[in-house]
């Protein structure tokens, strides 16, 4: 059986240290002060590890059935939902005129990886309902705002996102559901959708789907497609449920992992929808949502990591095995724990220094929301478009890896499905394919936001780098951190120059190496954040504030990163610079 402690220390030194949330000009931010923060974060953790953690285990082995037409969840799920609900867990950062508490995106994202590592499959009943929520929000008219938001930020109503169809997965031109447009306003939706996450469950008294069809006189390809909400039962003008609304669920799909939540093939036989946003323009629509979901899930990514490393860290320090090569360490025992042998400590601090710089990558990249949303940011906004793929697609790579990482700690324990190990690689995987492939998030990153607005946007994260690592120039102790941070922006900035000069005259040129571009700019991320991490740390060290211990290891920690990630940028170069020839040399028949 696993076990999670919420990483409430790792998790304040970010808010308070780095972040320095309280001194921030963002609206809302002077709110967050340590007793503040301390106490939603100890709250979260309590419900995380008394209520969620313990049914993880459970909802992978149970996972759901569909009878009858509904789909159960595993056995205490439903108390446990009730329990989220209760404690206003669903409306952290929702609007308060429809029941939200106000809270900054970025206390919505630290609670956020508590209940991830938890029980990632559970939690995904609640945030997709947050990502169909900001689409209503921001889209919706007022009428529709008013009808369905406020059920839905208490969670007594849930949401889901309808886009993947059998034959059409990434390329949405090819959907083929239809939207019939009625006279009083409203349109019948009829086609099916399949991998809906959360597509139905017995958590909720109603289930608010948002699905994309084609109206007539839309056209070929994306820019025909509209976005509609389309309610499991309808609702009555008084808010009251009414009657089915002929929307059914085909199967709940066997897969790999997130057994607890009901992934279903979903049925729509002219189901009554309300348009959501333009007509034929839903892909801006639902962009609202996707982008969300996308740092939700670069988010999943690491937090899922986190809760296999740190059964691994208990794994390695019990578990006896062979003798240190420099001399016993445990005389009383019959063998060393494992967690004396370089190559363990080598797996660990991979994960550890991933964990963490994903953790600070993510925390800021939510600051620049909250900077977009209450500020209006223009800057923020073309900075966090620009990290989205890179948070999504890197942490996702990163975050299996490291879940496979704590599993090989185990041996061939890890391997049998007693110890829980397995859940972690088999859920983490998913976050990899899930919101759009990691392969599509390196042709946004390298095909789109690379190039746009001229250029703007990535010229102007090679300037934060830069500014970083002038910070501290004089100062011996950073060296480790700004030089490293240095040659892997010079190496970044010559990955995108290659594509500048390359990419026109031969696209394959670019494609070839957008994953590469994709971890490069990746590591380069984490290097920035070890090396903003690293400074407050000597600051709180300098000043003999709190637990030193902590701060001497989140600075090797932080030199781990620099010394052993960071030459990657090399590799990833070089194989940017290798070209399209190697990757594309063999005839489709060849292989």
């Amino acid at each position: 059986m696993t076990s999670y402690i919420a990483p409430r220390k790792d998790m304040q030194f970010l808010l308070q240290e780095v972040l320095q949330a309280p001194r921030s000009d963002i609206p809302g931010y002077g709110d967050l002060d340590e007793g503040f923060t301390a106490a939603v974060l100890d709250e979260a953790g309590k419900v995380a590890e008394e209520v969620l953690a313990p049914l993880n285990a459970l909802g992978d082995s149970e996972g759901c059935v569909l009878e009858n037409g509904v789909v159960r969840t595993p056995k205490g799920f439903d108390a446990a939902f009730r329990a989220m609900k209760e404690g206003g867990w669903t409306a952290l950062d929702c609007d308060p005129e429809y029941g939200g508490q106000g809270l900054p995106y970025l206390m919505q994202s630290a609670v956020g990886e508590i209940f991830v590592s938890a029980n990632m499959a559970f939690n995904m009943y609640q945030g997709l309902t947050h990502g169909a929520y900001s689409a209503i929000h921001t889209h919706g008219t007022d009428a529709l705002k008013a009808k369905y938001l406020p059920k839905m930020v208490s969670c007594d109503w849930t949401g889901t996102m309808n886009l993947t169809e059998p034959h059409c997965g990434t390329d949405l031109g090819l959907l083929r559901t239809k939207a019939e447009p009625q006279e009083d306003g409203s349109y019948l939706i009829t086609g099916q959708k399949i991998f809906i996450s959360a597509g139905d469950h017995d958590l909720a008294e109603n289930i608010i789907h948002l699905v994309l069809a084609k109206a007539p006189g839309g056209g070929e390809g994306t820019k025909g497609i509209s976005l509609f909400l389309v309610p499991k039962i309808l609702v009555n003008e008084d808010g009251t449920l009414g009657a089915p609304n002929n929307v059914s669920v085909g199967k709940i799909e066997e897969k790999m992992g997130i057994h607890g939540n009901a992934t279903c093939v979903m049925n729509y036989d002219g189901s009554k929808g309300w348009l959501l946003g333009e007509l034929h323009k839903g892909m801006r629509a639902m962009f609202t949502m996707m982008n969300e979901a996308r740092l939700g899930v670069g988010l999943q990514g690491y937090a899922v990591a986190e809760a296999a490393y740190q059964n691994a860290v208990i794994y390695a320090r019990d578990r006896l095995q062979g003798r240190a090569v420099t001399g016993v360490e445990n005389p009383s025992g019959p063998a060393d724990p494992l967690i004396v042998h370089p190559d363990i400590r080598r797996m660990l601090m991979d994960q550890k220094s991933f964990i963490e710089g994903a953790r600070a990558l993510t925390f800021w990249g939510a600051s620049l929301i909250d900077r977009v949303h209450r500020l209006g940011d223009q800057e923020a906004d073309g900075l966090i478009g620009l990290l989205t793929p890179v948070i999504k697609g890197f942490q996702t790579d990163k975050g299996f890896e490291s879940a496979v990482q704590a599993q090989q700690i185990f041996g061939g324990h890890g391997y049998i499905e007693e110890q829980g190990m397995s859940q972690f690689a088999r859920d983490a995987r998913i976050a990899m394919i899930y919101e759009g492939a990691n392969g599509v998030q390196a042709l946004d990153l390298v095909g789109r936001k690379l190039a746009a607005d001229g250029g703007k946007h990535v010229m102007a994260f090679f300037e934060l780098v830069k500014a970083e690592c002038k910070a501290h120039d004089g100062d011996e102790r950073m060296k480790p951190f700004t030089e490293a941070l240095k040659a892997g922006s010079k190496q970044l900035q010559a990955a995108a120059m290659y594509f500048m000069q390359n990419g026109m005259k031969n696209p394959n040129a670019a494609l070839a190496g957008s994953t590469d571009f994709l971890h490069l700019t990746g590591h380069v991320c984490l290097g920035l954040m070890w090396t903003k991490m690293a400074k407050a740390a000597y600051a709180a060290l300098d000043a003999g504030a709190g637990d030193q211990a902590f701060y001497e290891t989140k600075i090797a920690t932080g030199r781990y990163y620099m010394a052993r990630q960071m030459p990657a940028c090399a590799m990833h170069l070089a194989r940017i610079e290798s070209g399209a020839d190697p990757v594309m040399a063999l005839a489709a028949e060849a292989f």
